[in-house]
């Protein structure tokens, strides 16, 4: 299959409201040559990365709007504008194979519309974009309903958010201390011509100066490192983990936390790891036996203790809730597409429940670590006001820096925010919470 029809077809179900990026793809790209994988991913990404901006451009250039059945036609039209916009392929090959994918769609009609827009896109869209300029939407490429919740938010930083969001995240490994130190590895890395440099926060983090096939770096399938971001990895030294300890990883796919746990401290009385979907186990099941871990997973709702909690109770809980997760949009760019402004409210609602139902599985003297990978107060600070005043046994601990560092992010009225930063670590959300009392 022709790469600009798969990734068209991945995002035209992105479009449509019927799946994120990450379940369309896949499926596609196994119809793709092999040599052409990377095209079709760079297609399908990009394209949901500035799509806030095509869109405006594409409504500048069409005489009307697509229908909703033509959603395919439209992710084409995209693919074909990111293509002429920000990728090195040539203007006449761009517009000539977008064009020549409509027989694909068997949708014959789309051929000379697309070829009379893209071709009047190259002659005027910097033209045509600097008249839309003024529009924020347009200038961040991000959709309004998020760049006025950012704005809102961070008055100082949102447009910092905005580019941050837009370009391409770097690639950080996590050390595993079992096997290796940090310094080790980054000789290891150097003597194997690899660029690389320490994360500032994580004591574990490596940052790649190049993304590399995470396969083919130094002992990975022996377990020595794993790929994960540095804002994830203050996680497993903010639990202030012991030996003898039981904890308990909540909404824990795709493990990489869990995983963490587990290297940090190795002698736990225990691990349980719980996550809605069993199929989402399946990650955290190859991790850790990638990594020579073990620990008791569980596919259950985390709001209903009754069904999988056993009554002894937790010295330590990661409660990794669910969220808009506009704190990793450079990883996942179709968040753009897939959330809306109603999203928010009942996430933070979630995100209330869990909370309220996992406190009483801590033991008095225990800490409940919260954190998403949202930038929004809404499911953030807020969240952790509402329980602390509505739960009486709660107290919330500062979050100190590690190792002499200053503390990670931005303090908050509660815990504290970590900022989408270019070349360094994703958006998050860390509050810390200790259990003085049975409520």
């Amino acid at each position: 299959m022709n790469p600009r029809l798969a990734a068209a077809k991945a995002l035209a179900a992105v479009l449509s409201g019927k799946a994120s990026l990450n379940s369309s793809l896949p499926t596609q790209l196994d119809k793709v040559e092999l040599r052409d994988r990377g095209l079709t991913q760079d297609l399908a990404f990009g394209t949901a990365r500035w799509q806030p901006r095509l869109s405006a451009l594409a409504a500048k250039l069409l005489q009307k709007p697509f229908k909703a059945a033509d959603a395919d036609v439209e992710a084409l039209l995209l693919v074909g504008l990111y293509q002429l916009l920000y990728s090195r392929i040539p203007a006449h090959a761009a517009i000539g194979e977008t064009v020549g994918c409509a027989d694909k769609l068997k949708k014959p009609w789309a051929k000379s519309l697309l070829n009379a827009v893209l071709r009047r896109a190259q002659r005027e869209s910097e033209a045509l974009l600097a008249e839309l300029e003024h529009d924020p939407v347009v200038r961040t490429a991000h959709p309004r309903w998020l760049q006025k919740a950012l704005k809102a938010a961070w008055p100082e930083q949102w447009e910092a958010i905005c580019a941050a969001n837009n370009a391409h995240p770097p690639m950080i490994l996590r050390v595993n201390r079992r096997h290796k130190t940090r310094d080790q590895y980054l000789q290891l890395l150097r003597d194997n011509g690899l660029e690389a440099s320490a994360c500032t926060f994580s004591q574990d983090g490596i940052v790649l100066a190049e993304a590399a096939d995470v396969r083919a770096l130094p002992g990975f399938a022996e377990g020595w490192i794993s790929v994960q971001d540095e804002a994830a990895q203050l996680a497993a030294d903010l639990l202030e983990l012991a030996p003898g300890q039981r904890v308990l990883d909540a909404c824990c796919a795709p493990g990489g936390k869990t995983c963490h746990i587990l290297e940090v401290q190795p002698q736990l009385a225990g691990v349980i790891a719980v996550d809605l979907e069993a199929k989402r186990l399946v990650r955290v099941r190859e991790n850790l036996e990638r990594l020579g871990l073990s620990a008791e997973l569980i596919a259950a709702d985390g709001r209903e203790t009754a069904q999988w909690w056993d009554g002894k109770p937790f010295q330590r809980i990661l409660l990794d809730a669910p969220c808009s997760a506009t704190g990793v949009i450079r990883r996942h760019p179709d968040i753009k597409l897939t959330r809306q402004a109603d999203d928010i409210p009942a996430l933070a609602a979630l995100q209330g429940e869990l909370l309220d139902a996992l406190w009483p599985t801590l033991q008095v003297g225990g800490i409940l670590l919260y954190a998403t990978c949202s930038t929004l107060p809404t499911e953030n600070t807020q969240v952790i006001e509402a329980f602390l005043a509505r739960t009486s046994g709660a107290r919330e601990l500062d979050i100190a820096g590690q190792h002499g560092q200053q503390p990670p992010g931005l303090k908050q009225p509660h815990g504290r925010q970590l900022l989408a930063q270019e070349g360094g670590h994703d958006g998050f959300y860390y509050a810390k919470l200790i259990k003085i009392a049975a409520s």
